[in-house]
């Protein structure tokens, strides 16, 4: 029974499709994120991505298929299913009125965390995400490098085995950028990642696998090399997407 665990891919997307009366969002997407694999999921701006990520993490249902976070089913029990997952949202929701320490707090009390176990946890985070010097500033006076740092401690303040992020480093400037890039490889040694961007140098930064949507379908998984596949990343990247803009 455990190497059957072991054996099943932590992230895992079955059929998945999704449709708004006429239109169709995505259709048909299947992948799997194998277990310690950081997945980079491209595609240009409307393609499908924050579409499935929603459907991965329980905040919307398919149309059709299934997704299963270590193998529990997300629609049958997404309370369990959560229990295993991180997810930071782009643009994620934060309390500006708030600091890191009552934000945090905040969260763990939702998850029902409590006494040392509590207290651990936000040690583990506060070190983690390097929030020490702003931990008792108000949100709104953060930088949005710091802000997306919270948003990040509240996706892994219950140590979850898969995170899912959703442009994580979307308009952070060239250094907030590179202390986020960090942190994910930092994640990246006890956890499975899977992130949504539309920034092509994020593949070769902090990914080693790549899945590319375009129009609502899957058109690409494999290595960021065999994506290359002997030409630049951004070439493949027009041919896969039709050359829609990202």
């Amino acid at each position: 029974m455990t190497a059957d665990r072991d054996a099943t891919p932590p992230i895992q997307a079955q059929g998945l499709a999704k449709h708004y009366g006429r239109f169709v969002a995505i259709r048909d997407i299947s992948f799997s994120v194998p277990k310690g694999s950081v997945t980079a999921f491209l595609g240009p701006n409307g393609a499908g991505k924050s579409t499935t990520m929603k459907i991965l993490t329980g905040f919307l249902a398919p149309s059709a298929g299934t997704a299963r976070i270590n193998g529990i089913d997300m629609a049958e029990d997404r309370i369990a299913a959560s229990h295993q997952l991180g997810y930071l949202p782009e643009n994620g929701p934060l309390y500006p009125e708030m600091t890191p320490a009552t934000y945090l707090r905040s969260c763990a009390a939702i998850r029902g965390m409590s006494g040392p176990a509590l207290r651990n946890a936000l040690d583990r985070v506060t070190m983690t995400c390097k929030l020490d010097e702003v931990w008792n500033k108000p949100i709104r006076k953060l930088s949005k490098g710091f802000r997306q740092r919270v948003g990040l401690a509240q996706a892994i303040l219950h140590d979850p085995a898969v995170l899912i992020l959703d442009e994580p480093t979307s308009g952070l400037d060239p250094n907030q950028i590179q202390l986020v890039r960090d942190l994910v490889r930092d994640l990246a040694r006890t956890k499975t990642i899977l992130l949504s961007t539309h920034i092509l140098q994020e593949v070769g930064a902090m990914a080693d696998r790549v899945l590319v949507v375009s129009e609502g379908r899957l058109r690409f998984t494999g290595t960021p090399a065999e994506l290359a596949g002997g030409a630049s990343i951004e070439d493949r990247f027009r041919e896969l997407t039709k050359g829609v803009v990202a």
